[in-house]
């Protein structure tokens, strides 16, 4: 025969309170109810986790007990406790107000009557129903065994959502990126936090470390990293891992799977280029659910064809910088200036675009389209572009003209470079206080771009030999921007040259003039 839970005697409480338990809340006005209740599950355990038992004597106790343990899983709740449906609007209040559909509600009532039993499970999102009168100690472990077994499908059901959600959020930010740099620590955030690690990762891939000469050297090449490999970049991976990190990567490698060992991962990325990609991430909990095995693979998958994009958007973006230093370096090879200029102006504009507060974005447009601002001067005959003396009027007149040619060149594109070279070339002659050319422009009416291009265009044929002067002192150069602030130049960038000349004199150093052959 069973023994019922609800018996007149009062055994003693006992609590088990360990890390990684299933918390049960027992709601109820009798004491003995609560210790009987312990008790009898004592010694239960679901998935090698105990069961930690959290009390309260009232309704509006317990809605306190909900707020403060949103995790709980399974509440064994009276109806009939300060008041007839105490427990029903606990558990109206569990649903409708702080919006939990996760935890399983077993209703246990003393006095059947006072709520019946069709009417309650109609009118209220419970689980179970049980009268203490029919409540054994077996039926009670079958209940809350069935319970945490639907509690646990349920959450690893959300769990799914949320990171099929983390996937397609990282999928979308990722696929916005076209910076490698920016992609590979993006896969690394986004990984580590699908699997709520933040130890230290890396992305490896052969792609990075080919080039035309070394075709044959397939090894692996740490091209970012974090933590231990934070300042690794551009090391074989061999020499990066450790021995048994190698052969699981060997094995990653050579199996084009996901390797999980200890605390650590390598996932290979396959790639329709016949690239080689590997993420390595320690840190990883030591059992992962299969949730996070699955998620992981997806986001693999996602990471290789967002990788694919970079690339071609990378290479897209060489191809077309390539073709405007080469468009442009062929208009300075018509005259005697000896080369390295557009590339020169390009990083000046750069250091001076970012300084004067514009975007990343912005930066990097003025970097690609500055080399087309003298353009135009293709259409300028030789004996103006290289004579060694001072022009003539009619001659200088001539000369003027670039711009408007360079502007006729590369106007109405679709393109953001070639439409902002445009621009530039038309612009860049322009002064702050209107008395440059083309057109008379004056102050901001003249675009930030030209600007930029104008001091950055001075600056840089001051400071080197042209066919009609010889090169000028940093000092004589500085003296001459400065004398023409608030005239030909932008007096706000004036001052940010000023504050970036260390800076402006290392781009100098970096692209040297060379000598024509």
């Amino acid at each position: 025969m069973e023994d019922f839970l609800f018996s007149n005697e009062q055994p003693p409480e006992v609590v088990s309170e360990e890390q990684g338990t299933w918390k049960v809340l027992i709601v109820d006005d009798e004491p003995e109810v609560h210790a009987v209740t312990r008790l009898a599950l004592s010694d239960f355990k679901f998935q090698d986790r105990r069961l930690e038992f959290i009390s309260a004597y009232s309704g509006a106790e317990a809605k306190k007990l909900i707020d403060e343990h949103p995790d709980a899983a399974i509440i064994l709740l009276n109806v009939v406790m300060e008041t007839d449906d105490a427990g029903l609007q606990v558990a109206k209040y569990i649903r409708n107000t702080v919006k939990n559909n996760y935890i399983r509600i077993i209703l246990r009532t003393g006095q059947p009557g006072q709520a019946p039993e069709r009417q309650v499970i109609v009118n209220y999102d419970i689980n179970d129903y049980k009268s203490k009168t029919e409540l054994t100690a077996q039926k009670l472990f079958t209940v809350m065994m069935a319970s945490l077994r639907s509690y646990r499908d349920i959450i690893s059901i959300e769990q799914s959502r949320e990171g099929l959600e983390k996937i397609i959020t990282a999928s979308r930010n990722i696929f916005a990126t076209h910076s490698m740099n920016n992609f590979i620590e993006g896969v690394m955030q986004q990984l580590t936090s699908l699997l709520n690690v933040a130890d230290e990762a890396m992305y490896a891939t052969t792609l990075v470390a080919q080039n035309p000469s070394e075709e044959l050297n397939k090894k692996l090449i740490v091209c970012s990293g974090t933590g231990d490999f934070a300042k690794r970049e551009g090391e074989e991976l061999e020499t990066v891992l450790a021995a048994d990190q190698l052969l699981a990567c060997q094995e990653a490698l050579a199996n084009k799977a996901i390797v999980y060992k200890d605390d650590y991962l390598f996932a290979y990325c396959s790639s329709k280029f016949n690239h080689n990609s590997m993420l390595f991430v320690s840190g990883v909990p030591s059992k992962l659910t299969d949730t996070q095995r699955n998620l992981i693979e997806i986001f693999s998958q996602n990471v290789q064809l967002a990788f694919e994009n970079v690339q071609l958007h990378t290479e897209v973006e060489a191809t077309q910088q390539e073709l405007v230093y080469r468009l442009s370096e062929a208009v300075e090879q018509r005259s005697c200036e000896t080369g390295n200029h557009v590339k020169r102006v390009a990083y000046i504009c750069y250091e001076l675009a970012l300084a004067y507060g514009l975007s990343e974005e912005q930066a990097n447009l003025i970097r690609f389209a500055s080399p087309l601002h003298d353009v135009g001067k293709i259409g300028i005959p030789d004996a103006i572009l290289n004579k060694p003396g001072k022009l003539n009027s009619d001659e200088w007149g001539v000369m003027k003209t670039h711009a408007g040619k360079g502007y006729a060149i590369l106007k109405d594109s679709p393109r953001k470079i070639v439409s902002a070279g445009a621009l530039i070339a038309q612009q860049h002659h322009e002064k702050w206080d209107g008395s440059g050319y083309p057109c008379g422009l004056k102050g901001e009416s003249i675009d930030i771009f030209a600007r930029i291009v104008a001091l950055a265009d001075v600056y840089d044929a001051l400071r080197h030999k042209r066919c009609y002067k010889g090169a000028w002192t940093l000092e004589e150069a500085v003296a001459e921007i400065n004398a023409n602030k608030g005239t030909h130049f932008d007096p706000k960038l004036v001052d940010v040259f000023n504050d970036k000349l260390e800076d402006l004199e290392a781009v100098l150093l970096r692209f040297p003039d060379k000598t024509h052959n």
